[in-house]
């Protein structure tokens, strides 16, 4: 008798212990984290960024309203690879072997095997992760000459590499697929990698749904390479917002919180929206192919929503870089033609997706996070998209390890409500490997002209009689004037300060 009341009054105390860690646990929830990352969608896209946008953007318009808007963001390349590197590790891609462009069909991972990633910190806080969408980071191709991956020794961003295109003959599709989102620390993959390179068909997470059984006809759009029967460009972006959409249902039943890589695939080339979007900008197929990203980011907040865990989850959406606006004849266009519709997509800025000039790497950045971060605000603090790591990690109270995330500065101060200085300088990077190097309102590019794609068109203000760049942004935030021959001082400082950055290995301490 004695032993059963002991018992009893232990069930109790368990009883009361554990309802006391579920009262804590739901007093100091650890959030969810979603971010949604659109693909060559430019600052001047959304109507929220720009008046004069010829496309409507209800939700992301809608998402900034619940959060807070930053008008001075950037990506750390104006390319993807580059950027999504920087994202996942908060280090400057140009630290690694990739010294300019982007990862092209059949390379290897970018991220090293023991380098300290996003998801990887995430699930040692027993987080659940996944990437959906969009990868370009590399992947580990299985050879079919016997054991082993047949691109271990090809170097990587060399677009020029003879017989690139036929290297798919090297691999056996049917085996497991070595790197990507996985070897990355993520749980959970799904997506087409890059929609326009081979293999055209949808991974999950170290397989492919369908193999390869065809080669890609050469009037559909995209890179040269095998393809599986039946794949439409169409339905990318559709089939991985559903994905994403189911994703959060699941997770959100389960106890522990979940971080969601959302990459999109739009509007980057092949612009491809489906009939449910055509005509509804007035910016041809590429504003509607931006709509149906506008359509996606509903569909991840309504999820939210129903689900039951928007008040709990930080949503961060941005873009890779800024937009080549194109118009979307035949999936692409020539770069800056979707500008006779009368809409700029890199509005008020000059330049775009590639450019060194602000138009290449300032993007939309908007964080959402009901009853932490104030609703409605805008910041014009200096952010780049490397620093959203850290940021999460200070936010969970992570404590960064040394030699990781080097580049990476603690935004959550900013985030919520203290408008303080976080960044001082911030280095820039082009597709054709062109540093830039902003402190304050002064930006110094080392190079004489866009460093991307604008340097093949009559661009106004571009300067041709010196060796670099020098404007302040402040006076003349459209980059005409360049005042490197009168400022020799200026020049020197800020090329002092981007060398010694690049030689020290960090920027953030």
């Amino acid at each position: 008798m004695k032993y059963k009341s002991i018992f009893k009054l232990m069930v109790v105390l368990g009883v009361i212990l554990l309802l006391s860690c579920k009262e804590e646990q739901e007093k100091n929830p650890r959030p969810n984290v979603v971010i949604i990352l659109a693909d060559d969608l430019g600052y001047g896209d959304p109507q929220v960024y720009n008046s004069e946008s010829k496309i409507p953007t209800p939700h992301i318009d809608g998402l900034a309203k619940e959060g807070m808007r930053f008008t001075d963001a950037h990506t750390p390349s104006s390319v993807c690879t580059p950027t999504r590197y920087g994202l996942l590790t908060g280090r400057y891609a140009w630290r690694t072997e990739l010294k300019k462009s982007v990862l092209w069909m059949w390379d290897k991972p970018l991220i090293a095997k023991d380098r300290l990633t996003f998801p990887k910190m995430m699930k040692a806080e027993n987080y659940n992760t996944a990437c959906i969408g969009k990868w370009h980071l590399g992947w580990r191709w299985p050879s079919n000459r016997g054991e082993g991956f047949m691109n271990d020794t090809i170097p990587i961003g060399d677009y020029g590499l003879k017989g690139r295109h036929k290297l798919y003959e090297k691999i056996d599709f049917s085996k497991t697929i070595g790197g990507g989102p996985l070897e990355a620390g993520f749980d959970y993959y799904f997506g087409d990698d890059v929609p326009n390179f081979a293999p055209y068909t949808f991974f999950e997470n170290d397989r492919l749904v369908k193999a390869p059984d065809l080669i890609k006809p050469n009037d559909m759009y995209g890179g040269p390479g095998p393809m599986a029967e039946g794949w439409k460009l169409e339905e990318v972006m559709p089939t991985i917002t559903k994905r994403a959409v189911k994703y959060i249902a699941e997770k959100s039943k389960e106890v522990q919180p979940f971080y969601l890589h959302f990459t999109l695939t739009a509007p980057h080339t092949p612009i491809a929206p489906t009939n449910n979007f055509k005509g509804k900008s007035e910016a041809g197929l590429y504003g509607d192919f931006v709509n149906e990203v506008d359509w996606s980011v509903g569909q991840i907040v309504e999820a939210l929503k129903k689900s039951g865990e928007l008040e709990n989850t930080l949503i961060i959406f941005s873009s890779d870089n800024g937009s080549p606006q194109r118009d979307g004849t035949n999936m692409g266009g020539a770069i800056a033609s979707v500008k006779k519709h009368g809409h700029d997509p890199s509005r008020p800025w000059k330049g775009m997706k590639a450019d060194i000039w602000e138009g290449g790497h300032r993007v939309p950045f908007i964080a959402a996070w009901p009853k932490r971060i104030k609703a409605n605000t805008v910041s014009d603090q200096v952010i780049c998209l490397t620093d959203v790591i850290a940021s999460v990690a200070s936010i969970l109270g992570i404590e960064k390890g040394k030699g990781e995330m080097e580049d990476s500065f603690d935004i959550s101060p900013i985030l919520f409500g203290n408008e303080t200085t976080v960044r001082t300088s911030i280095i820039h990077h082009s597709i054709d490997g062109t540093f830039a190097i902003r402190k304050g309102n002064w930006k110094l590019i080392l190079g004489k002209d866009s460093g991307g794609f604008s340097k093949n068109l009559k661009i106004k203000g571009i300067p041709v009689e010196t060796e670099g760049q020098l404007y302040n942004l402040s006076k003349d935030p459209s980059e005409n004037s360049n005042r490197y021959a009168m400022h020799p001082d200026k020049v020197k400082e800020l090329t002092y300060l981007l060398n010694g950055q690049k030689a020290v290995g960090y920027t953030n301490r």
